[in-house]
């Protein structure tokens, strides 16, 4: 191809608009591979994969092993696999600031968001634990931790949900009511200061209303895709909420709101920091 075709070419075109032709082929045949998107846009493969990528965190379509497929509109939430993949930098800090905040001899409850999944992780990267319990419906997150010197991991019981890797239902409440929680750790699909913490479906809603009751302290873990929308059921209103833990994307007018609700809000990650302010290891913002 010469220089003035490749310049003739639709991959001359800029980024957004370039995606949002990505995001039709794939919406009109229903999939579309890596190397025929190159070609056909006179860019890298590289390119087309980070086009991708940014179109998978819109909700466009989801990616797969050599290409992406059209998303399933008429699902109430993505399966977990493809949410883990979303935001993965800002979950990351986010589950470095929530570990901060466990101290060894709690019980702690986490959902099974793929933020919590981040959480656990950062536990399991920290040492000495010799009693830390945490409670979960999340099916990743308790194989995650299962067996790890000085955590004990207790699941609750209930009917598997696969979308989410999630065990929900009423078998698991009674377990609340003989236990003392320090600290519930919960993302969400939605996030409004009217609705408060709100879920995709009404099942994962009714197992994180037992959380919340049950726990002393409510941490919200939501990056800032899931600010100022609301999704089908509310969990946890906003007054319940002791503390937000996002990334420094989130809407400045509602993160002001909440601080004047007296809700403490911690934004982490590098785009929080405009200032220079100091910051700890999980980039918590720190003032001087």
């Amino acid at each position: 191809m010469t220089a003035r075709s490749r310049t003739d070419a639709p991959g001359d075109v800029f980024a957004r608009e370039r995606q949002e032709h990505i995001a039709r082929i794939v919406e009109e045949h229903g999939r579309a591979r890596v190397a025929e998107l190159a070609v056909r846009f006179g860019v890298s493969t590289v390119t087309i994969r980070k086009d991708l990528l940014a179109l998978e965190a819109d909700r466009r379509l989801v990616r797969t092993h050599g290409g992406a497929i059209v998303v399933d509109r008429s699902r109430a939430e993505l399966a977990f696999d493809v949410r883990e993949r979303l935001q993965p930098d800002e979950k990351a800090t986010i589950g470095a600031a929530a570990a901060d905040l466990v101290q060894d001899g709690e019980s702690i409850v986490m959902d099974a968001s793929t933020t919590a999944l981040y959480v656990a992780r950062e536990l399991k990267r920290r040492h000495g634990w010799t009693h830390l319990t945490v409670i979960t419906n999340g099916l990743r997150l308790a194989s995650d931790l299962a067996g790890y010197p000085g955590i004990a991991v207790l699941m609750l019981g209930g009917r598997v949900r696969w979308e989410a890797l999630s065990v929900v239902g009423q078998l698991g409440d009674g377990l609340f009511s003989r236990i003392n929680v320090q600290k519930a750790f919960v993302g969400a699909a939605g996030f409004t200061i009217d609705s408060g913490l709100s879920d995709a479906t009404e099942e994962e809603a009714q197992i994180k209303r037992s959380m919340v009751a049950a726990a002393r302290q409510v941490i919200a873990i939501v990056d800032h895709t899931k600010w100022e929308r609301a999704a089908f059921a509310t969990f946890c209103t906003t007054d319940e909420i002791s503390t937000v833990l996002t990334d420094g994307s989130a809407p400045p007018a509602m993160v002001a709101a909440l601080r004047g609700r007296d809700i403490e809000v911690r934004l982490v990650g590098p785009a929080a920091n405009p200032t220079g302010a100091k910051r700890t290891r999980s980039g918590l913002e720190t003032p001087r």
